[in-house]
């Protein structure tokens, strides 16, 4: 094929040359190694040795006019895909912005506020222990001694012999009594942890602990102030009633009920046809475990009592299995907007 025909060929595609698609099939066609220019310098071997020089030279002519046309094609193929993607990505800034959600509280955290500012309006304090405890606060000095039986009632996660991963937040009352003397009223929220997991319970969970010491406190003084809780926290005409039961860090010590919230007591699938709930445990704290915080046992007495609050949330709004409060799935979480 002569330089001529190559010329009026090359001229002919790269005038059809659209896109960079084309423009790649373009440069295989004429400047790969089996294309149309290299043949033309392959040919110089068929020519008069007399020939060759000028031969070549033309070649090399043909090879940068060809170049720098396929540049120049180049480049208007690169600026007009740039344009068609800068069309395609521009953004009207003056079109009106997406509707964007409004935020939630978690429901364990509108809970934990809510529990907070009802106990807060009572006078309480609130304080927040380490997660990261020791056996003398965590089991020892609550009553709990190192051959005690309740011992048992703990599922650990042990650190070391002597650091553990707090099983309740009763270790803050020995802290609060070991840095203040009574009068004290102080609520001590946060994680707990423990090997337990089904419908109803979880490896890690939160709990409310309360504590008040002054003189004179009595089993009267906690049904009262819980009485007050569950009307604020469930609201209508709820009552509790207090049952015995046994935690070593209190005596004596109660299961609190609440008049179910959903039937009014008549007995239904919440309450298991029984009228009541549980709904948290406490009583009269252990003299020893004031004695162990240094106040006289003889003059102050206190109350202490456990909220679950996952319990609590649960009760309040009606979720079937505790694995949901730590799921994190949105279309769940929609639910409780306030």
């Amino acid at each position: 094929m002569s330089m001529e025909t190559i010329k009026n060929e090359f001229l002919a595609d790269l005038s059809a040359v659209e896109d960079a698609k084309q423009l790649s099939a373009f440069w295989a066609k004429y400047f790969s190694k089996e294309g149309q220019i290299q043949k033309l310098m392959g040919g110089i071997k068929n020519v008069p040795n007399e020939e060759k020089k000028a031969y070549g030279q033309a070649v090399n002519e043909v090879k940068v006019w060809a170049q720098g046309l396929y540049d120049e094609k180049k480049t208007e193929v690169e600026k007009k895909e740039m344009m068609a993607r800068y069309e395609e990505e521009t953004v009207d800034v003056t079109l009106p912005a997406d509707h964007v959600a409004s935020a939630n509280l978690h429901p364990l955290t509108s809970i934990r506020n809510e529990i907070i500012g009802i106990f807060a309006g009572m006078g309480f304090d609130v304080f927040e222990g380490p997660e990261i405890e020791d056996d003398d606060h965590n089991f020892t000095r609550l009553n709990v001694l190192k051959d005690h039986p309740s011992r048992d009632m703990q599922d650990t996660f042990w650190l070391t012999e002597d650091l553990l991963l707090r099983t309740h937040t009763s270790p803050g009352q020995i802290r609060v009594m070991d840095a203040k003397k009574p009068p004290i009223k102080v609520l001590v929220p946060g994680k707990v942890f423990r090997s337990d997991s089904d419908a109803t319970h979880s490896p890690m969970f939160s709990q409310m602990e309360g504590l008040v010491v002054d003189e004179h406190i009595t089993l009267c003084d906690l049904q009262g102030m819980l009485d007050q809780f569950v009307k604020a926290m469930f609201k209508g005409d709820v009552k509790t009633r207090l049952r015995p039961s046994y935690f070593p860090f209190t005596e004596p010590s109660v299961e609190v009920d609440v008049s179910c919230f959903k039937c009014g007591g008549c007995g239904c699938s919440l309450c298991k046809g029984t009228g009541w709930i549980e709904v948290l445990g406490g009583g009269i704290v252990n003299n020893k475990v004031l004695e162990n915080c240094g106040i006289d046992s003889t003059k102050y007495s206190g109350l202490a009592f456990g909220i679950g609050m996952e319990r609590i949330t649960m009760l309040k709004y009606g979720i079937n299995h505790m694995g949901k409060l730590f799921e994190n799935d949105i279309e769940f979480l929609k639910q409780f907007k306030a």
